[in-house]
């Protein structure tokens, strides 16, 4: 984590310093979101439901696991959805592009490339969702609803329902905007959105829980061999991470009774061989997201911690509920 990001979540007077540019990013989020919902700028509707699983913070809570666990409930419960996302920090040349499960995540995003691999529901990503959402139905008119994986500030895609994710570890913060604070909107913002869904910790009153549970230990080098959860327990190992909060990784390892050292990248980061060379012959442990971006150089020592996102059955039923009334909400009400 850089330094300015550590001093959003400590008492850093650097909070102060920055105050002014808070305002007026606050102040031009303000302004664009009135401007969507007076009509000044047009909203786009795709006519299959919208719905988007986004944050209000920087900086990685869950949303990934959680566009993974609902994809999977909705096709068990007889939907076809069909998933768009960004593509950060993608490099093609041109989009809207498809992701399969074995894309190139240099070229995609390594987010949009995990989720193609565990759900194998169609995927395009691209910063323009609108575009991405176009292709993905033009490809696929079976989708009958649509799954955005962050976008909950892309307000040009018209949304039926709107599910925000908090960390619950980190919350909010120091609760200021951005750069002086995580925030990308205000804390009301989250009063507009259909259901609050809080990645580990406590979740308080409206709130959803999710908690990611570790499911075993898979080989990265692309064999099928797997291990149980205790696999590693009272071994000493190496724990790499390329994501936006290391910490949750390394505080399961540690409830695992697994002994290790972190060696720790910034969210995204493009692994190289070299990152993955500890010169011995320890297991070399790290999430699936870190997996797109290795499996062709990993040593054979290399495993990831395959997990799932256990979520609320009362946030399944009620979600589901809307699904099936045919909820859609204006935009009116949703910006």
């Amino acid at each position: 984590m850089s330094f300015l990001q550590s001093s959003w979540y400590r008492k850093s007077p650097w909070r102060f310093v920055l105050l002014p540019l808070a305002t007026i990013f606050g102040l031009v989020t303000v302004l664009r979101r009135t401007a969507y919902r007076r009509g000044l700028f047009k909203v786009h509707r795709p006519g299959v439901p919208v719905i988007v699983v986004g944050n209000i913070t920087v900086g990685g809570t869950g949303k990934s696991p959680l566009v993974i666990a609902l994809a999977q409930r909705l096709r068990q419960a007889g939907f076809h959805p069909g998933i768009v996302s960004r593509g950060y920090r993608g490099q093609a040349d041109r989009w809207p592009q498809r992701v399969a499960p074995d894309s190139d995540p240099r070229l995609v995003g390594d987010e949009p490339v995990m989720i193609a691999h565990r759900t194998r529901c169609p995927v395009v990503v691209g910063p323009d969702r609108v575009a991405a959402i176009g292709m993905l139905l033009e490809d696929h008119p079976e989708c009958d609803m649509i799954l955005s994986d962050d976008g909950l500030q892309h307000y040009r895609l018209g949304r039926d329902i709107e599910i925000a994710v908090i960390d619950g570890a980190r919350r909010f913060g120091n609760r200021m905007l951005l750069p002086a604070g995580p925030l990308r909107e205000s804390i009301a913002r989250l009063s507009a959105v259909d259901f609050v869904v809080v990645n580990g910790g406590r979740a308080e009153s409206g709130e959803y829980a999710m908690a990611l549970r570790p499911l075993g230990w898979r080989s990265v080098a692309g064999s099928a061999a797997s291990r149980e959860l205790s696999a590693f327990t009272d071994i000493d190992a190496h724990a790499l991470a390329a994501i936006g909060h290391p910490e949750r990784f390394f505080s399961t390892l540690t409830q695992l009774g697994i002994r290790f050292d972190t060696r720790v990248f910034p969210d995204h980061h493009a692994l190289q061989a070299s990152d993955l060379d500890f010169d011995d012959d320890r297991a070399v442990l790290m999430t699936e997201k870190d997996v797109v971006k290795c499996r062709d150089i990993a040593p054979a020592t290399a495993w990831y911690l395959e997990v799932e996102a256990g979520i609320s059955g009362d946030l399944v039923e009620s979600l589901l509920a809307r699904l099936h009334k045919g909820h859609v909400s204006t935009q009116h009400e949703r910006i």
